[in-house]
């Protein structure tokens, strides 16, 4: 469980720094929304980021803590750090998220197989929230 953790854990922290770069890059017609909407995206993802490393330390695991681990082992790729459209935000965060999603997904199976109803709690949350966010993403196409 603890390397799926620090898999789901280093996913969160580059999607948020790609949220951040994103937001400050956005530009086009529906600038105001989309800059505002990253925000609270990364805002959010800003808060799983704390939760996900807070549960792994009271299941007593060891949650990853540098760039570089994080880096090492995302499977989200960094923002390109320039300006990007609207709709190519769009197509890149529901990409993450739909990614994200089914980590939480399978965080979940693995909470159950470990007996961990903490993370598993944790993982039905997360679930909701990526689904949702999914869901919506996909509406703005």
């Amino acid at each position: 469980m603890e390397a799926k953790m620090n898999a789901f854990l280093s996913d969160l922290v580059v999607e948020y720094h790609k949220l951040q770069s994103l937001h400050w890059y956005v530009r086009g017609p529906q600038f105001f929304q989309a800059h505002a909407q990253l925000e609270v995206y990364y805002d959010e993802v800003r808060d799983m980021v704390d939760d996900v490393a807070e549960a792994m330390l009271m299941e007593g695991l060891h949650p990853v803590s540098r760039m570089g681990q994080f880096l090492e082992l995302s499977g989200i790729e960094e923002a390109p750090g320039d300006f990007v459209d609207v709709p190519a935000a769009v197509e890149l965060v529901l990409a993450d998220f739909s990614r994200l999603l089914a980590s939480a997904k399978e965080l979940k199976r693995a909470a159950e197989e470990a007996g961990s109803d903490l993370v598993a709690a944790k993982a039905d949350g997360y679930i909701e929230g990526l689904a949702k966010a999914v869901w919506m993403l996909g509406q703005s196409r």
